[in-house]
């Protein structure tokens, strides 16, 4: 996988506090996707496969088949249902070709439990989630 790709991931919260050594370890276990415009990445009420971080593109995330946001390079999805095993709380579909790197389920919950500071900053994470969403 391509320096963008580590890139990408050092510019996320989630991963900021590794060391190298643990980022080139996620770097290794994940993939790179891509999704054609209008296609559907993770469907609603549907179990989860994965974690994806946006490295360029747009995908709206969609519950009951309207629009809750919008999501671009950066920006991530398909973490809560890794964390808490329930279906997906929404659709995502790309609004344009969309690049993801993608870390399945399995791996994703392996890091969490080698990276305790990936944990501390994904429960921040939904915590500001759960914020903007009552606001």
């Amino acid at each position: 996988m391509s320096d963008e790709v580590t890139e990408a991931l050092r510019r996320v919260p989630l991963f900021q506090g590794m060391s190298d050594k643990a980022l080139a370890r996620v770097v290794e276990i994940s993939k790179e996707v891509s999704h054609p415009a209008g296609k559907t990445v993770l469907e609603e009420d549907r179990s989860a496969v994965g974690f994806h971080l946006i490295l360029s593109g747009h995908a709206e995330a969609q519950q009951h088949g309207s629009v809750v946001s919008v999501m671009g390079p950066g920006d991530y999805f398909g973490e809560m249902s890794l964390i808490d095993g329930k279906p997906r709380s929404a659709s995502v579909v790309a609004q344009d070709d969309l690049r993801t790197v993608a870390i399945p389920a399995w791996n994703f919950n392996r890091l969490l439990d080698e990276n305790p500071d990936m944990m501390r900053a994904l429960l921040v994470a939904l915590s500001e989630r759960i914020r903007q969403l009552r606001e």
